[in-house]
């Protein structure tokens, strides 16, 4: 279950090819590429979503090199401290990174960072998308995404927004909801998801912009009301849960991503065999299941179209850092 806009393999192929024919030496490289394990340094601990995708794709990847493929979690800083020391890792394809949107919205959100997000990365591949929904404590008397506009807008203090931290995708997601409906949320930060989906759940808080895979248990169990999707089409995991323009709000499309990098100046012909590997491991039928089970849309995207998505997502966040007013020096 591919998306529509990622390239064959066939293509991708083909440019390494290129790549590999313009650097001889970069081609006898790869060759013998990954002659020892491969570290992949994922920026959050154990269980999370990154770190269980970083798994699967890396367990696909050390079977096809007959090469160990290591998962290192190192969080902290909110990614920064990871992304940080990636950047000055040498670019021979031992150590990768997979990370997330915290990675485009760090450009924006830090005063100050010892690296660049764009510059010192060289891109692999995205994996998945999963993208956020708005959903509702069970005490909220709204049913659909009208309602709790028109129920938002009566109340005098506003709603409660609660998200997993400052900067976070659902706190800057609230703040465009803010500017795109006059709606007032008060936001209220917690330190991950799990406190925030227990005050949710428990009704301490009445709304919130939750990665669907973290959501999806709640949703399904009916703990939480699922109102919309900010993505720009249904997905298989919640089928009868519309997306915000079908239900009134068009254009409002906002995600978490997981997305391989190397640190910059890697030999394309490395980059194009570590390109090839994640492209099969996340086209196995079995992972691609795995993956939509999670909310996932599947993007096995190439290093071209995951740069393309990369600077749209640095436009995207920083208007949402710009109106939260959220800012880390």
């Amino acid at each position: 279950m591919l998306c529509a806009f990622c390239a064959p393999l066939a293509a991708t192929a083909a440019s390494a090819a290129s790549d590999a024919s313009a650097s001889p030496v970069g081609a006898a490289s790869a060759a013998h590429y990954p002659g020892k394990p491969v570290t992949v340094v994922v920026p959050f601990p154990p269980g999370g979503a990154t770190d269980v995708i970083a798994r699967l794709v890396a367990e696909k990847m050390a079977a096809q090199w007959k090469q160990a493929v290591i998962i290192r979690n190192q969080p902290g800083a909110g990614t920064t401290l990871a992304a940080e020391q990636m950047s000055r890792t040498s670019p021979d394809g031992y150590t990768l990174f997979m990370t997330t949107a915290s990675h485009t919205i760090s450009a924006s959100l830090y005063a100050r960072l010892n690296y660049d997000p764009i510059k010192d990365f060289t891109p692999i591949s995205l994996s998945a998308t999963i993208p956020l929904v708005l959903v509702t404590a069970n005490g909220v008397p709204v049913k659909d995404l009208k309602s709790l506009i028109a129920y938002g807008k009566q109340q005098p203090n506003g709603l409660t927004m609660a998200s997993s931290g400052n900067g976070t995708p659902g706190h800057l997601t609230g703040a465009m909801f803010t500017e795109r409906t006059g709606v007032r949320l008060v936001h209220i930060p917690y330190r991950g998801d799990t406190p925030m989906l227990t005050d949710l759940v428990g009704g301490q808080v009445q709304m919130a912009f939750v990665t669907l895979s973290a959501a999806l248990p709640h949703i399904k169990a009916g703990k939480l009301r699922a109102i919309a999707l900010a993505h720009g089409k249904r997905v298989a995991a919640i089928q009868d849960v519309p997306t915000m323009a079908e239900a009134g709000l068009p254009d409002f499309h906002f995600a978490t991503w997981f997305g391989m990098f190397a640190p910059a100046g890697l030999d394309p012909a490395i980059r194009a065999r570590i390109h090839e590997a994640m492209h099969t491991a996340v086209a196995d039928p079995a992972l691609n299941r795995q993956l939509v089970d999670m909310g996932a849309e599947v993007n096995n995207s190439t290093p071209q179209e995951f740069q393309a998505f990369i600077a749209d997502e640095l436009k995207n966040w920083n208007e949402g850092v710009r109106l939260s007013g959220a800012r880390v020096d």
